[in-house]
């Protein structure tokens, strides 16, 4: 993502949360985390809530974990000998392939934004981790002012509705996934919480 000022409209504390939280799955989806991330995961705390319950999980598992079977189920489950057992793309979720027509489509929407990949990212850009930063950017106006509510929800009905949840699903159920079974657990129920609140407030 490139480098710009923060915004200075004031972003409400909830829109500030839900922020944090698309910066936080964006993170953990970019790699895998270090002792001081799962060090912090393991402090979160959630309330009775679907996805309070999953926060509640998550760090428990990662209370447990080290960095070096989490990065070797990290590669296992996006890397791998060729590839990994997920490809977390919008284009080979929505049509089956690589680099398609969503790719070119958000190309499109991040210029109008004034976003652009980093040069030290060499992924495609509709990869799940990138798609949960531009969320959160989108929000609190990391790359400009923030965006209003509407414009949030054609984002993320465009790019991140139509398949984001379908890859939390698999990473779940995915074989290799035991961590990251819980950080798709809370993505999951995150992405059926944003689904919601934009069907009923924009």
């Amino acid at each position: 993502m490139t480098v710009a000022l923060e915004a200075k409209t004031t972003v409400s504390e909830e829109d500030r949360l839900r922020a944090d939280l698309y910066n936080y799955l964006g993170v953990m989806l970019a790699g895998p985390p270090d002792q001081m991330l799962l060090d912090q995961t393991a402090e979160l705390q959630g309330d009775d809530s679907d996805l309070g319950r999953a926060i509640n999980t998550l760090a428990r598992v990662a209370k447990r974990s080290k960095p070096a079977a989490v990065e070797r189920e990290y590669n296992a489950l996006f890397i791998g000998l060729g590839r990994g057992e997920l490809l977390p793309f919008a284009s080979y979720y929505l049509t089956g392939f690589l680099n398609e027509k969503p790719l070119a489509v958000l190309r499109n929407d991040m210029l109008a934004r004034g976003l652009a990949r980093s040069e030290t990212v060499f992924e495609p850009e509709d990869n799940i981790a990138s798609l949960m930063e531009m969320m959160g950017a989108l929000i609190v106006g990391r790359f400009g002012d923030p965006t209003s509510l509407e414009d949030q929800k054609m984002f993320f009905n465009r790019h991140v509705g139509p398949w984001a949840g379908h890859f939390f699903a698999d990473l779940e159920a995915a074989k290799n996934s035991v961590l990251y079974a819980a950080v798709a657990s809370v993505g999951r129920a995150f992405m059926e919480i944003e689904a919601e609140g934009f069907r009923m407030g924009a």
